[in-house]
């Protein structure tokens, strides 16, 4: 028997797809694709860089010997300078105290520190960490006009002397340029982070004083420590930063790198104290400059013009990558609450609805029991396609008519359906022209106005069609979906498509059930009213997800759509990767195509608009943005296991993979399944998870762009079968 043929769907040309997606899609969109992947890791690189930890200064001192310092050195005095080959130590003049200040600028306590020392006309050396002068320029431009001097403190805080050479000068260069950014200037004083009193270095130390000599800075150190990060208290503090004896002396204090308090109210006392005692307060090269007599050093000179351009190219990487992380953190909170928000939507909506549908006196109505035809659309499903319709023949429902339209197969699909010689089973062939075309086909030779329609790869339990089109004896009912199960559980792939079906698919449906929105009757296995499908004109080729745009129609149409997961079919899952890619690439790209085609239901009235401002929002949170979004909970996991708090961020992720075991097990046991397939749930994070990220933004990509899209025959092996008790 044959029947006109209708579009080609598998070309799916560009008049059957909505406008929105008819646009040519460039063709180096991987290439494309890959500039962004590598331009975001540089950011997050950018970003771990400099925003390294660091501990306080005495936490990070180390001691190795010192069998290589000279005592010149080790009795001598804070400054030192050995750029000229030659080594030389220098003291502040009697009652001369630098004010120094470590870890720097800090948005909050770097200008309250520079309230005390405005109040009390003091100037003051500030050794700064070039990640903060990158992140604040402001501040470094404030501290060269008030007349203080900058000093480099290396760019992250780290212990310089587990570095290699270029490392360290990478650390110093990068300080300089944040530096010029900021300021214009340069400047040639160096304090190692860590670094404590002239007395106190060793041979590691006394090697990064050479290397810091030989690129032109002078090393400076410190004559008393305030330990003002121990948070002592005002008076220790104050006590351990005063000069023994009348001495001159470098003073070490923090301006940045947690609370300073007590930095704050110590300095506003300590400052006119010293002064009543005749103290004067300089720069470390102001009081360089009164102890050599000839002021040879330069205060923060100039900066080429280069320098600043560089300084200025590295300030925007590190305020890109600031900008960028603190998006995806907005966005990891976005997926946090999106993923939470959907558990206890499933749990609460989907367990309602189970006991609902368990509940003794539960009952659609009456016992259907009219006549039902089967629809099976068939393109090149020899592998299977007899153990389907056999499986719908012979089912337990009195009255079954199977129509199988044979969609111009090419591998004798027709012909062993027919060599079956089951009575009830009707054959038609007709010219290829898509899966839209076969089903309105197989409804307009329908006999019966109940209408099942069955993929002809999927395999059915012998009373699902009894049980499925038990929904119809209410007469608002126009379409019921089924419940769809993977019949070939065998490897890894598939295992992972039974978890996800079991809670990613029917738990859904539940949820939407229950708010009267169900977007999707499954292909696989659903049944229809042919009035109601009439009604909206029959199955559109429009989109790739024909199941999904069929059923928008119908919930815009008035009809109610239910679900019967008693209704059991047995489908053959993808077991490989390429094939399930190739199937969830038309999936995701079709349910977006379905979205923008019933895009107007959100502003709709009556039933259009209930489905419209109910089921759209839930598929575009769940089904595009959560999919989308979710790959920053992998991404920040890996920030933060390698440059962040491991432990924090195990937590948070244990925390993540926790959400998701509680809904997969309120899932499987709603739909009555062993829990023990939930063991590579963990696996499906590093492998399938990824995949179907990769998936949602590719289809997102093709849909903005306007890509065409072939419909994707997946190869058959018939391995779907249903499994015993």
């Amino acid at each position: 028997m044959s029947a006109p043929a209708g579009p080609d769907l598998r070309a799916t040309p560009d008049a059957a797809r909505p406008a929105r997606f008819r646009r040519a899609l460039p063709r180096p969109r991987w290439v494309v694709s890959g500039v962004v992947l590598f331009v975001f890791v540089c950011v997050l690189l950018v970003e771990a860089y400099s925003n390294a930890k660091f501990t306080s200064d005495s936490a990070g001192q180390t001691h190795v010997g010192r069998s290589t310092v000279p005592d010149a050195i080790v009795q001598g005095g804070p400054i030192i300078n050995t750029t000229d080959g030659r080594v030389r130590s220098y003291h502040l003049p009697p009652k001369t105290i630098a004010l120094t200040f470590d870890d720097g600028p800090d948005p909050w306590w770097t200008p309250q520190v520079l309230r005390v020392l405005r109040e009390h006309r003091v100037d003051a050396t500030f050794f700064v960490l070039g990640a903060q002068a990158a992140r604040h320029p402001d501040l470094v431009r404030q501290l060269v006009a008030e007349g203080h001097e900058l000093g480099v403190h290396s760019f992250t805080h780290p212990q310089l002397s587990e570095m290699d050479g270029w490392r360290r000068e990478l650390e110093y260069s990068q300080t300089q340029l944040a530096i010029a950014r900021a300021a214009g200037v340069k400047t040639s004083l160096l304090r190692f982070p860590y670094s404590s009193r002239a007395d106190a270095i060793d041979d590691a130390t006394w090697s990064l004083v050479q290397h810091a000599g030989r690129l032109g800075y002078l090393s400076v150190f410190n004559d008393v420590d305030s330990r003002d990060w121990a948070k002592p208290g005002v008076p220790a503090i104050i006590q351990n930063a005063t000069p023994p004896d009348s001495q001159g002396a470098v003073v070490l204090m923090h301006d940045a790198g947690g609370d300073r308090t007590q930095t704050v109210a110590a300095l506003a006392r300590f400052i006119p104290a010293m002064q009543a005692k005749g103290y004067r307060f300089t720069t470390v090269s102001e009081g360089l400059n009164l102890a050599l007599a000839d002021r040879s050093v330069v205060e923060n000179p100039r900066a080429p013009t280069a320098d600043v351009w560089r300084g200025r190219a590295l300030g925007w990487a590190v305020q890109i990558a600031d900008t960028s992380i603190g998006v995806l953190s907005l966005l990891f909170i976005v997926v946090g609450v999106l993923t939470l928000g959907r558990t206890v939507l499933l749990v609460v909506f989907a367990g309602r609805h189970a006991r609902r549908r368990r509940a003794r006196d539960w009952a659609w109505g009456p016992p259907v029991t009219e006549p039902v035809t089967v629809i099976v659309p068939a393109y090149n499903e020899r592998e299977g396609i007899a153990a389907a319709v056999r499986s719908l023949a012979t089912g337990d429902y009195p009255a079954i008519e199977v129509i199988v339209v044979d969609d111009g197969s090419t591998d004798g699909t027709a012909t062993i359906v027919e060599e079956l010689g089951l009575d009830n089973v009707r054959v038609v062939r007709i010219p290829n022209g898509g899966k839209a075309n076969a089903l309105n086909t197989g409804v307009a030779l329908a006999r019966h106005e109940l209408v099942v329609m069955v993929d002809g790869d999927t395999v059915v339990e012998r009373d699902s069609i009894r049980t499925l089109v038990q929904p119809f004896a209410d007469p608002g009912v126009g379409a019921v979906a089924g419940n769809v199960k993977v019949g070939n559980r065998e490897t890894v792939v598939a295992r992972w498509q039974h978890i996800e079906y079991v809670v990613g698919l029917n738990l859904d449906r539940r949820l939407y059930e229950s708010l009267q929105c169900v977007p999707t009757v499954p292909g696989a296995i659903g049944a229809f009213r042919r009035t109601a499908l009439r009604d909206i004109g029959g199955v559109s080729g429009e989109t790739l997800a024909e199941d999904t745009d069929l059923t928008m129609a119908l919930c815009r149409a008035g009809w109610q759509v239910v679900c019967e997961t008693r209704a059991v079919a047995w489908t053959e899952a993808p077991v490989k990767l390429n094939q399930l890619w190739l199937q969830r690439y038309r999936w995701s790209y079709g349910t977006m195509q379905a979205l923008w085609k019933h895009r107007r239901a959100i502003v709709d009235s009556g039933a259009s608009g209930r489905f419209g401002r109910r089921g759209i929002p839930l598929l575009v949170l769940f089904t595009v943005m959560l999919p989308l979004l979710a790959p920053l909970i992998d991404i920040l996991a890996v920030y933060g296991l390698l440059f962040a708090d491991t432990t924090e961020t195990g937590i948070a992720w244990l925390a993540m993979l926790g959400m998701q075991f509680l809904t997969a097990i309120v899932a499987f046991r709603l739909d009555r399944e062993r829990l023990r397939p939930l063991w590579a749930l963990p696996l499906q994070q590093f492998v399938y998870r990824q995949l179907i990220y990769l998936v949602v933004i590719q289809s997102i990509v093709t849909a903005l762009t306007g890509a065409r899209l072939r419909w994707h025959k997946l190869r058959r092996t018939g391995l779907a079968t249903i499994p015993s008790p």
